[in-house]
């Protein structure tokens, strides 16, 4: 058996998993709350009945399966574990190859508005020059790519399977773009190797003080800012992170039991405005695929892997939206020696591709256009 085998893959869910979905939906017990909680304790038990609600008598699985099965699927082996991704090529001929990773709670599903445009931009009134070929995997452990069976499945592993999955499907040189941990893959990869990266494109980097001396002299007033936004975060918001980073298996025991727990706790970052069908179909995919406790463990395994080996060099872009991390740029210069377009919109979000795909697209076509050779 070849174990570098590309095979074509297709979402299909039995019926009696979506049966037995319905039925736990159908005796959920909700939890009880202060009359005046609002967030401050978490998510609310309203914002949550609401999306059962919606799923149990509005969601349609079958419509997003169908959705994501227009797009071309397979499968790979690389390094023992199983890696699902799209492959979708654009009509343009001289397209540049672009690989986008999601980050937790996501998947796929996150890229699924901008597929379109970054293939065939003629077709949506853009210029053709800005074509890519789209390669988007599911991370170990997330989705299709089902659970990871053995240690170590952090962002610095991921970024060399990666790089195998281009070299299997014959791309050179390619440019590399991602969220949320795809951030950190993305980061990874161009440090892993520089000479085969065109550039890398972010929505976030996670960056801050290291504590050398003078570092916070003569802080601007935005950087202040950006520190106590980033303080304000740690100190009430980040509970799910320290956790998954601890002890993720405890709570993945009560979460692979109950789809309401799992959309209740995905819901920490699932706010703001978000298609109730966005968040179910991302939901869905870690329910259906049996991935709630390895889709967890990426925080534990990046807390294992030690700091960065060094700073990036190849060229690299920021598209900063509302609502999400606000580095401090000196901190940025400092960990990356080539950072060349710092766009910031006043638009959401943390899911930018989903929330505000215009901006998200012209960006990546922009930074990519005039560096791909």
């Amino acid at each position: 058996m070849n174990s570098q085998a590309i095979t074509p893959f297709r979402i299909d869910v039995p019926q009696h998993e979506l049966d037995d979905l319905r039925y736990r939906l159908d005796r959920a017990r909700f939890t009880e709350e202060l009359p005046d909680a609002g967030w401050d304790y978490g998510v609310p038990v309203g914002y949550v009945r609401d999306l059962v609600a919606h799923w149990r008598t509005a969601y349609d699985w079958r419509a997003w399966e169908a959705k994501l099965n227009r797009y071309p699927q397979f499968t790979t082996e690389i390094d023992g574990q199983r890696i699902h991704f799209l492959h979708v090529r654009s009509p343009e001929p001289d397209a540049a190859p672009l690989i986008l990773t999601h980050g937790w709670p996501g998947s796929i599903a996150e890229w699924a508005d901008v597929i379109g445009p970054l293939t065939d931009p003629r077709a949506h009134g853009a210029d053709p020059a800005t074509a890519f070929h789209l390669i988007i995997p599911s991370l170990p452990g997330f989705g299709f790519s089902g659970p990871t069976t053995e240690r170590g499945w952090g962002p610095r592993r991921i970024a060399v399977a990666w790089a195998e999955l281009m070299t299997r499907l014959g791309y050179d040189r390619f440019c590399v773009a991602g969220n949320d941990w795809g951030t950190f893959v993305s980061l990874e990869l161009g440090r892993l190797v520089p000479e085969r990266v065109v550039g890398i494109h972010v929505t976030q980097i996670f960056t801050g003080p290291t504590g050398e001396p003078g570092e916070l002299d003569d802080l601007t007033e935005d950087e202040e800012a950006a520190l106590a936004n980033e303080r304000q975060f740690e100190e009430s918001m980040s509970a799910y992170g320290a956790l998954q980073a601890q002890q993720p298996q405890s709570l993945a025991h009560a979460l692979a039991d109950s789809p309401v727990g799992l959309l209740g706790w995905h819901c920490l970052i699932y706010r703001g405005g978000l298609d109730p069908d966005f968040i179910l179909t991302n939901v869905m995919i870690h329910w259906l695929t049996g991935t709630v406790a390895s889709a967890m463990r990426i925080y534990y395994e990046f807390a294992q892997q030690g700091a960065p080996t060094g700073p990036t060099t190849v060229p690299l872009a920021l598209a900063q939206f509302s609502e999400d991390t606000k580095p401090v740029r000196r901190f940025v210069r400092r960990d990356h020696q080539n950072l060349v377009s710092w766009n910031v919109y006043d638009r959401p979000g943390h899911f930018a591709a989903t929330q505000s795909p215009d901006l998200l697209i012209t960006d990546i076509q922009t930074f990519f256009t005039s560096r791909v050779v």
